[in-house]
């Protein structure tokens, strides 16, 4: 079993930047694909990126080119880079890990 903490989000204005952090123990990151979810309220949750046990990316068509999706082995954590972001990117970010593991989300709101 793996546990995952997701850390980053708050209040940013359009056009502006975030990192999210997902710390994961138990297992390592490393040995398995690692992706990052998205959910706002009445909707389903949404696949935002994906890294493979490789180390290839994948995003969805909404988030390319603005946002990046890394891993840091010796950290044993996963990263999501958000640029450009834009007031539809609001929503509650996961963590998720193909060991079957969810985070416990943080709020990504984009605002002026």
């Amino acid at each position: 079993q793996v546990q995952l903490v997701e850390s980053g989000g708050g209040l940013v204005q359009p056009g502006g930047s975030l990192r999210l952090t997902c710390a994961a123990s138990g297992r390592l990151v490393k040995d398995n694909a690692m992706s990052w979810y998205r959910q706002v309220p009445g909707k389903q949750r949404e696949l935002v990126a994906t890294i493979t046990r490789a180390g290839g990316t994948s995003y969805a068509d909404s988030v390319k080119g603005r946002f990046n999706i890394s891993r840091d082995n010796a950290k044993n954590t996963v990263y999501l880079q958000m640029n450009s972001l834009k007031p539809e990117d609001t929503a509650v970010y996961y963590c998720y890990s193909f060991f079957g593991s969810w985070g416990q989300g943080t709020q990504v709101t984009v605002s002026s």
